[in-house]
């Protein structure tokens, strides 16, 4: 199949906002040793697609040393090609303004289809199925649909579709819908459907979902394909968190299959050795990724590679990112911690039964989660309570009583 996938590799992240400081959204760390933007990379992979262009905008360093020439997703083959693009001049103003911004370079593709895809989700989608009854059905557009329950509506674009799936309506996030269907912003566009609908349109921030698709409906064969697997937006702090604990759930339990040798998820990996438990170590329910030691204990958590957790320091409910070192006797509850950072001896972190909102922003850390940016050194015996946010800028050796109360932020 004549198939072009453009990754939409260029959000802020803003919710994940000491996350995304340094890093857009789709390269920041998920499930130990991966990134986000891994899944949607090896989705092509497994699909047989591999000709690839990432749109990039916001701090694309990271995700550009992450990707490289594309080999771990087996993208650096002589039938294989993968492109970065970024803004040239303006910045993009809208998800259908990004690709309208690279139009020369999909008008050279030469591709028959193009599919357009999200580099910011967690999910597993073998994209074939989905182009291949784009086909069936002689469609200019299908729109893949993640089945969900009308009550959780408001959260996402909604469709109604006929019974041979043909879409009527689509109505962003209303307060009440009897339809199923949400838009999982992933497109396949006939290519000179799309390359119609780009060119000369003079919408400044032109937008798939608040402009391309409406228009199309009624107009054009627009159909959508039905996904029922999971499907994961971890846009927030709450998100982030509970869809890596999902991960340590029991094997009948795990709603995303990250062993199945028939499906896997490529990465680009540094080379260390292997995880060291120590004697009096005690584990329950983590995931352990390459270079951890752990000499304490550990429960409920995702450990990123090269964490070590010293002797009767305990973690808990919590995802700590690459070279996070929690020093003996701390304690690390209900935490996403970002790389490098040292938890000193004795500190308690996440701690207490204070649920104090985040009080700059409590939008984003209401239900005690407490998050630390990165290279942030948490001096012995400091206690920080729930909801802070603190970002790798601070310096917690000026707090004079060692305490960080809960909903604190500090820059």
């Amino acid at each position: 199949m004549e198939v072009l996938a453009l990754i939409l590799a260029g959000g802020r992240g803003s919710r994940l906002d000491i996350l995304s400081e340094n890093r857009v959204k789709p390269s920041v760390p998920f499930a130990g040793k991966y990134r986000i933007i891994d899944f949607t990379l090896s989705n092509c992979s497994n699909s047989g697609i591999f000709n690839i262009a990432i749109l990039t905008q916001y701090l694309p360093f990271s995700l550009n040393d992450h990707i490289g020439s594309g080999k771990p997703w087996d993208l650096d083959r002589r039938d294989s090609k993968v492109t970065l693009l970024q803004p040239h001049s303006d910045w993009y103003a809208g998800t259908a303004d990004a690709v309208r911004k690279n139009l020369h370079f999909l008008e050279q593709s030469h591709a028959k289809y193009v599919l357009i895809l999200s580099g910011d989700h967690i999910y597993k989608m073998d994209y074939r199925k989905m182009i291949q009854q784009h086909i069936d059905t002689h469609a200019d557009l299908t729109v893949a649909c993640k089945v969900i329950d009308p009550k959780d509506a408001s959260r996402f674009g909604m469709l109604e579709a006929d019974e041979t799936l043909r879409i009527s309506k689509f109505e962003e996030k209303p307060k009440s819908t009897t339809s199923d269907l949400a838009s999982m912003g992933i497109y396949v566009f006939n290519t000179e459907v799309l390359l119609d609908k780009l060119r000369d349109n003079e919408i400044h921030d032109l937008d798939f979902r608040k402009h391309i698709i409406p228009g199309m409906i009624g107009e054009e064969e627009v159909f959508a394909f039905k996904f029922y697997d999971y499907w994961q937006d971890v846009g927030t702090y709450d998100s982030y968190l509970s869809a890596n604990l999902e991960l340590i759930e029991t094997v009948d339990k795990i709603p995303l299959d990250m062993y199945d040798p028939n499906w896997k998820i490529f990465t680009k990996s540094e080379e260390l050795p292997a995880v060291k438990i120590g004697s009096k170590a005690l584990i329950r329910q983590a995931l352990l990724s390459n270079g951890v030691i752990v000499a304490g204990t550990v429960e409920r958590s995702v450990l990123s590679p090269g964490v070590v957790v010293h002797p009767l320091a305990k973690v808990t409910n919590s995802v700590l990112l690459n070279n996070v070192v929690v020093k003996p006797g701390a304690v690390v509850e209900n935490c996403i911690i970002d790389k490098n950072t040292v938890i000193g001896e004795n500190a308690l972190v996440g701690f207490g039964t204070d649920m104090t909102p985040n009080q700059e922003n409590p939008s984003l850390l209401s239900s005690g989660i407490t998050v630390l940016g990165k290279d942030i050194q948490v001096p012995k015996n400091m206690v920080i309570g729930r909801n802070c946010r603190i970002f790798k800028t601070a310096k917690l050796s000026n707090i004079e009583d060692n305490i960080v109360r809960s909903g604190s932020t500090l820059r």
